[in-house]
């Protein structure tokens, strides 16, 4: 099954025939961090990646691989367990497939998640930053081939201003801190250099990491709407003392995890506001 539509179009008739026609119209997209969000799902059907043609296969510690359907706080759900990453492959169109088949089953909200290192120190290892906006450094696009109008895609409100005016007003509520900055996209797989930390403090940039953003393109691209949510797991290079690996940010996304977990678990409870006209 060569054709890419093909793939899209086989994934949704297996998503239809193990949930039924009406599948839920938010996706929650889980990084490193968030994946205890899985086991919150009440009345839970599971599907891996594997099962479905338009969907990468995963080569990251973290990212589980697995898509689960069910009801968070009453309100129906689609969770990925993980997302494949440019840096993997060098290819921004690797997640292409996974958020076509969402749109074409008729998701309208997509929800990232991600962990980042701070480049603010306000925001400090263990907090939530949501994303108001982003820094395409590695300047590619998944979008590249595509043909059209459509593909001069708008990224004004990228991250959906609605949405998180309501993911504030969770948080008050909860009394669970929640920052708000830019989300610097930087390809990796390696970190930064204390002098490349300084530049993207100076371009404006709050929080650094290695994915969410080609995601974000094809979800507007695809008419979907927007949440990201950035677990801070780290200070940027040369911030901090700590020494940076993958084996870190995965320890401290478990640390932090439960509260962003609760956080994000209230904010799916609650019916999705109307779209600002």
């Amino acid at each position: 099954m060569n054709d890419p539509n093909e793939r899209v179009a086989e994934s949704v008739a297996r998503l239809r025939q193990r949930w039924g026609r009406g599948l839920p119209e938010t996706a929650v997209l889980l990084g490193s961090g968030w994946g205890g969000l899985a086991a919150r799902v009440e009345g839970a059907t599971e599907l891996s990646y594997e099962e479905l043609p338009a969907f990468p296969r995963l080569g990251v510690g973290g990212h589980a691989g697995r898509l689960v359907i069910g009801r968070i706080g009453g309100q129906p759900v689609m969770v990925l367990g993980g997302r494949k990453h440019a840096y993997e492959t060098g290819d921004a169109t690797v997640m292409k497939g996974a958020i076509r088949t969402l749109a074409a089953a008729g998701v309208r909200t997509l929800v990232q998640t991600n962990a980042a290192g701070s480049l603010n120190p306000a925001i400090v290892p263990g907090q939530v930053m949501m994303l108001a906006d982003h820094l395409n450094m590695a300047q590619r696009s998944p979008l590249v081939g595509e043909h059209g109008n459509d593909r001069f895609v708008d990224l004004a409100g990228a991250y959906d201003p609605a949405l998180r005016q309501q993911a504030h007003a969770v948080a008050v509520a909860l009394g669970c801190p929640l920052a708000e900055g830019v989300y610097a996209w930087m390809l990796g797989p390696q970190f930064e250099t204390p002098a490349e930390i300084r530049m993207l403090q100076r371009l404006g940039a709050d929080a650094v990491g290695m994915s969410t953003v080609p995601e974000t393109i094809l979800a507007r691209h695809a008419g979907l709407r927007v949440l990201a949510l950035s677990l801070i797991t780290n200070m940027g290079c040369g911030l901090a003392a700590e020494p940076l690996s993958h084996a870190h940010t995965l320890e401290m996304a478990t640390r932090a995890g439960g509260q962003a977990v609760d956080l994000l678990c209230a904010i799916l409870a609650e019916p999705h506001p109307i779209p600002h006209a």
